[in-house]
């Protein structure tokens, strides 16, 4: 299986983190969007996504597939 690439423009390091997310004026509370993100991102795609005041959660890979 290939490693899921980050999500961030122009990035192609494996990704590390899942940041879960949804918008939540169109998204039903069950929608959930995933975005997979670097170290070096991680940060950034969190940011990007809080600012607009959306809901989202960051999990390492390995948590998620236990969660």
């Amino acid at each position: 299986m290939t490693a899921a690439q980050c999500s961030r423009a122009g990035c192609r390091a494996d990704a590390e983190w899942q940041v879960v997310w949804r918008n939540p004026r169109i998204h039903t509370p069950d929608r959930r969007k995933i975005w997979a993100a670097c170290d070096a991102h991680v940060a950034f795609l969190r940011d990007y996504l809080a600012s607009r005041e959306f809901p989202v959660q960051v999990l390492r890979f390995d948590e998620a597939a236990t969660s």
